[in-house]
């Protein structure tokens, strides 16, 4: 009934929670070593509560509502992404001198999971330049509405030499993950607030 849960904001009304790193999160099914939302149409019975032992600091158990968000309309979805994020979930980052705000993959994750359980994320392709100096990715995100299912890609570009931030082909992955899903509207508003 309970599950060890950190609450590490809210967006649209709804809070957002991540779960324990110890914890089976089952409304996750693993595709090729990548995570994608499953439907959340499992019942809060068959979450069953993780072994006291495993707990960790920081997390405290509620109970989750998980059933009745997925039969949607697309554009109930859309209208849902589309509203701003708050500032608590946005980071910055220094990048070539200049300051770049952004939304870390894991809570972009986190809010397609919650507005839009049964979305789907692949990646398309992964290639590397000419001259091996940079990888590019392409990421497809789709949407499931009850009434129509949408799909956006976009690309993320890294530097091979550059590993300050981890792996180069996760960072232009995941760097193609946030534009994907920025195209349905989600942190559209940090684009439009870099030129201002």
């Amino acid at each position: 009934m309970a599950k060890l849960v950190k609450l590490i904001g809210s967006f649209g009304g709804r809070r957002l929670y991540a779960s324990s790193p110890s914890s089976f999160h089952p409304n996750f099914r693993c595709n090729s070593n990548r995570f994608y939302a499953r439907g959340a149409k499992f019942s809060a019975s068959k979450v069953e509560k993780s072994d006291e032992s495993e707990s960790e600091p920081g997390y405290e158990e509620e109970v989750i509502p998980s059933s009745g968000v997925s039969s949607r309309p697309l554009s109930e979805i859309l209208k849902e992404l589309n509203k701003r994020v708050p500032d608590g979930l946005v980071r910055t980052r220094v990048q070539d001198g200049f300051s770049i705000k952004y939304i870390p993959w894991h809570l972009v994750n986190r809010i397609m999971n919650l507005h839009a359980p049964e979305w789907s994320g692949e990646v398309r392709h992964i290639t590397y330049s000419a001259d091996g100096k940079s990888v590019s990715v392409v990421y497809r995100v789709t949407l499931y509405g009850v009434d129509a299912e949408m799909h956006r890609e976009s690309i993320g570009t890294a530097s091979v030499a550059d590993t300050g931030y981890g792996d180069p082909v996760q960072k232009a992955e995941a760097m193609a993950f946030r534009r994907a899903c920025a195209r349905f509207g989600l942190g559209l508003h940090l684009y439009h607030d870099d030129l201002s």
